[in-house]
């Protein structure tokens, strides 16, 4: 292993945090660099696939599950301040052990501590994002700049970001809850904002997005932290021939099963048919599912909608329900799916014509790259922004409702999900062009692999400075 180059790869245990975070590792194995995964037993079932594909060069570290002993805390801060004091000594005994070092630890956002082992373990931290360039603007500014509103307590008082691309501006209700719902000297607040602030501190950014999709937000990101060393590397997905086949390290099983869902795509005519998600983690209210179902039946539209199944555990929540007898009265027309979907199987389809979504970052890249118009609803966290990003920049999305807050009419949403099937649509023409940019960034010589060349560059250079 003489003249090997290793690394720490450390998600945020939550899979639409591990899965873009796994993707990124493979394509380092495939250029010869060792990769430690440092994975909680909950997401092991997700790298395990890809451990005899990519042996030797891709490995495991098997850390704690994070727990709270405090239900009162956030749940975030509670997780994350787990992983520091639970997580942190175990990685260094172990890093200061292995035979061959690591030269640097790529990790989460989330993860903002991890900056801190740069002086136990001398070692630089690379940031890595989930999430957009200008959704990193916007909390960048807000942790650092803590803006404000005039009146706090009115929820559509609006506030601007005037040093970003665009100055985007938004209501108070649709900022980070974490950033709103706790004051300055709240321990879990400020606990927050440190972590966010090590971000800005670390040694670089690889970023799950690519050139051609925010050119200005990866600049602002650079003059942001006084340095070069970001990188887009996305969009970190399989190549576009591999849509249809889904994998087990992309999620779970479904309750359709694939070939079945294919053979029902296949019966149908070429975008003619709406994918309606709102990703792994989201519960639509009850008012959201009746809007939501009424919209599907009155439309009369084919689609598929995957919901997913209320934990008894989550208490007081208002968690919707579908309808008994809604799958009865769409029946021929539409699929329910309860739990995880194969969504890129799906949106890889031809017969998908449009993509009804919460807008979480992986799904945003997901749509754009299958070339399909996206009709937007965001729930919270950076879904806003990504919305934002979509209707009003690029132009490949309707924007057909915002939270629990701005929903319309059930009639009125038909409307909006019937009309985003139409191949008239300007943003159809637009979502084609985003696919061949996304698909030609990760191409051979396009920007991202030139992107993940330049960064795998950085880090040899790493490497041949680190003391023998």
């Amino acid at each position: 292993m003489s003249g090997a180059m290793h690394i720490l790869a450390y998600p945020f245990p939550s899979s639409g945090h591990v899965i873009p975070l796994l993707d990124l590792t493979k394509r380092l194995a495939t250029r010869g660099v060792y990769v430690t995964v440092l994975v909680t037993p909950s997401n092991l079932p997700l790298l395990e696939p890809l451990l005899p594909s990519h042996a030797p060069f891709l490995q495991p570290l098997l850390l704690p599950h994070p727990q709270s002993s405090d239900p009162n805390r956030n749940r975030l801060v509670s997780m994350v301040t787990f992983m520091s004091q639970v997580h942190r000594p175990i990685i260094v005994d172990w890093a200061q052990s292995h035979p061959l070092p690591p030269v640097a630890i790529v990790s989460d956002f989330f993860l903002g501590w991890t900056h801190q082992l740069d002086s136990q373990l001398r070692i630089p931290r690379l940031v890595f994002s989930p999430s957009a360039a200008f959704a990193m603007s916007i909390a960048f500014t807000l942790w650092r700049d803590l803006p404000q509103v005039d009146d706090p307590e009115n929820p559509n008082s609006l506030i601007s970001f005037p040093k970003i691309p665009t100055s985007p501006i938004y209501p108070w209700w649709q900022i980070s809850h974490q950033y709103r719902e706790n004051k300055r000297g709240d321990p879990d607040w400020e606990f927050h904002r440190q972590n966010t602030l090590f971000n800005f501190a670390s040694w670089g950014f690889a970023f799950n997005s690519f050139t051609e999709l925010e050119p200005a937000y990866l600049d602002h990101v650079k003059k942001d932290v006084g340095h070069d060393r970001v990188w887009a590397v996305g969009p970190l997905l399989p190549p576009k021939d591999d849509f249809t086949v889904p994998t087990a390290d992309r999620g779970g099983s479904s309750s359709v099963p694939c070939h079945q869902l294919l053979t029902w795509l296949d019966s149908r005519t070429d975008s003619s048919v709406l994918y309606v998600c709102f990703g792994s983690r989201t519960f639509l209210t009850s008012k959201q599912v009746e809007i939501l179902t009424s919209a599907l039946e009155l439309s009369g539209i084919h689609f598929i909608l995957s919901v997913r199944i209320p934990d008894e555990k989550k208490g007081g929540r208002d968690c919707g329900m579908i309808p008994d007898d809604f799958e009865d009265r769409v029946a021929g027309r539409g699929l329910v799916i309860k739990g995880w979907a194969p969504q890129l199987a799906i949106l890889g389809h031809p017969a998908v014509g449009a993509f009804l979504t919460h807008c979480g970052w992986n799904s945003v890249l997901e749509g754009l790259a299958a070339g399909v118009v996206m009709g937007t609803w965001p729930m919270g966290s950076d879904q806003f922004t990504n919305a934002k990003l979509l209707v009003d920049q690029l132009g490949v999305a309707i924007r057909v409702a915002e939270g629990t807050e701005n929903v319309p009419e059930a009639e009125e949403m038909a409307r909006k999900i019937e009309s985003s099937l139409d191949k008239a649509r300007p943003e159809r023409i637009r979502a084609k062009e985003l696919m061949d940019a996304a698909l030609g960034a990760i191409s051979q010589r396009g920007s991202s692999e030139n992107q993940m060349e330049a960064l795998v560059n950085r880090l040899s250079q790493l490497k041949n400075a680190k003391p023998t």
